[in-house]
């Protein structure tokens, strides 16, 4: 949500700002966890450098996305990487289901695939009214849906390949440091272009969502590589359903109209995860 505030369609270097904050935010967690004494070595970086990248990577794409189009259709089409990276699990990990697992598995990847084919059948004429009420010129071109659709292989394959590391090369902690200091070089080489090369200007109201979202980013990535070391299974569908309150969100703060189909569809993923918590208990 903080993220799309911050992204702006006449801001052209609105992604790579934001890899500025979230990358600072999540190097400074990373630092004061080493301050505190836990075990680290630069060995941990290069091992889980392929999770790293991948996620890095799906994430400027995603937020290059935010500035073409409505965050109720790209949050959807992104976090849809949960049902390949079930598949993935499931076909290459060993990793298996009980059949009410397979359920509540399939309820959250419906409802967040169902999210994504209600808004591509809306018409034309409703997305345009919606876009003239939010004031906002949005791109409708294959460029526009090519961003989402691009984090959410990287994301899937970024969550697969986390999952393996997890489970035989690295342990959370480690992984989620190196990840983090990862993202801090990336935020490194992003400010040194936008702010030394480009000759950008911070500008506080427009900046200072970006800011939020990276602590909100450092906040989530810190839970998520935890929970997807204990199932990765069952976590990477139940993290990708935050999009169901992307949406609602989006039509809260952001005046994104929803629909009918939309709110079955968000119904039909919190149905889902009602039943992962039950079975996981």
């Amino acid at each position: 949500l903080f993220s799309k505030l911050g992204s702006r369609p006449e801001d052209r270097y609105s992604h790579w700002k934001i890899v500025v904050a979230v990358g600072g935010v999540m190097g400074v967690h990373a630092i004061v966890q080493l301050l505190s004494g836990v075990a680290f070595s630069l060995q941990d970086i290069v091992v889980y450098l392929p999770a790293s990248a991948l996620y890095i990577l799906s994430m400027v794409f995603g937020y290059v996305g935010l500035r073409y189009i409505e965050l109720s259709i790209s949050s959807p089409v992104c976090n849809s990487s949960g049902a390949l990276v079930a598949i993935l699990c499931f076909a290459f990990l060993g990793q298996r289901m009980t059949g009410m697992q397979f359920v509540a598995v399939a309820l959250v990847c419906a409802g967040v695939l169902s999210l994504a084919i209600v808004e591509k059948r809306q018409g034309d004429a409703m997305r345009q009214a919606r876009r003239e009420a939010l004031d906002v010129k949005y791109a409708r071109s294959a460029k526009a849906l090519l961003f989402p659709l691009l984090y959410l292989v990287l994301d899937a394959l970024g969550t697969f390949t986390d999952a393996f590391l997890l489970e035989h090369y690295i342990e959370e902690t480690q992984a989620n440091i190196a990840y983090e200091l990862t993202f801090l070089l990336c935020a490194v080489v992003a400010a040194v272009y936008v702010f030394g090369i480009k000759r950008e200007r911070i500008v506080p109201r427009a900046d200072a969502p970006k800011l939020i979202g990276g602590l909100c980013e450092t906040a989530g990535q810190f839970a998520y590589v935890f929970a997807l070391g204990a199932n990765a299974i069952m976590a990477a569908p139940l993290i990708a359903s935050y999009s169901v309150f992307s949406v609602l969100w989006s039509r809260i703060f952001l005046k994104e109209k929803l629909s009918k189909q939309h709110y079955a569809t968000i119904f039909l993923t919190l149905a889902g995860i009602v039943l992962m918590g039950v079975l996981d208990m």
